[in-house]
């Protein structure tokens, strides 16, 4: 079964890792690395997750309400009968889990990804290969750069300023195609005068193309009245 790849937001959502070994240590990092307020809960938490000062953590014995309004749970002790019990619990509940030695206990899992600032490539296998995910995150980094992360923020910072000047999405498309290209071809960002350099251009060819189609109306107008 393939699993369908939905990107949601968890940054500072409540989210739940009960377990205290390496696997929920593991668990934990991703999730802080999004931006999480991560909740660790084990009776014997390892030395590394007590290290890390944006965890929350318990030391005691998982409880019911424990998942109570969390957005996402992770099911990573080391008893495989409780985490069974732990993912059953949340599904009742309608939560999001992700249950580390029991792939269909999960109503998710976590993929193998690619990271720069808010630019994500993620694989999965379904469960079945992690070789092969490894093997396909190694290749995106050659690909996913820091400067493509670095790119992804300046298009954004634009995105309201372009739709004011260029009405039409296919100018609008073209316009961030360019200057895409541009800081790909230059291996560095695009400067502020090359930004307003590539918006004048397209301001001045919309206007000509205006005239242009102004001229011909009027040109077919007088062919009728004549």
């Amino acid at each position: 079964m393939a699993y369908f790849p939905l990107f949601i937001n968890i940054k500072n959502k409540p989210c739940l890792v009960a377990g205290g070994g390496k696997v929920a240590m593991r668990k934990a990092r991703v999730l802080l690395d999004f931006g999480a307020q991560v909740f660790v809960i084990a009776p014997v938490i390892e030395k590394g997750i007590k290290r890390m000062k944006e965890i929350t953590v318990m030391e005691r014995e998982f409880l019911l309400e424990d998942i109570d309004d969390k957005t996402l749970v992770v099911a990573a002790t080391d008893d495989a009968a409780e985490n069974h019990r732990i993912a059953e619990l949340c599904k009742e509940r309608g939560i999001l889990v992700n249950a580390v030695d029991r792939i269909e206990d999960c109503s998710f899992i976590f993929p193998a990804y690619v990271k720069q600032k808010d630019v994500v490539a993620a694989f999965s296998s379904s469960g079945k290969s992690p070789v092969l995910t490894q093997y396909l995150k190694a290749q995106e980094y050659e690909i996913l750069t820091g400067q493509i992360g670095c790119l992804n923020d300046l298009l954004g910072s634009l995105r309201s300023r372009v739709k004011q000047l260029l009405s039409t999405e296919e100018e609008r498309k073209c316009f961030y195609q360019e200057l895409l290209e541009l800081g790909l071809e230059k291996e560095s960002l695009p400067t502020e005068r090359e930004v307003e350099a590539l918006l004048t251009g397209y301001q001045i060819s919309k206007m000509a193309d205006r005239k242009e189609r102004k001229e011909e109306n009027g040109s077919h107008q007088k062919t009728k009245e004549q």
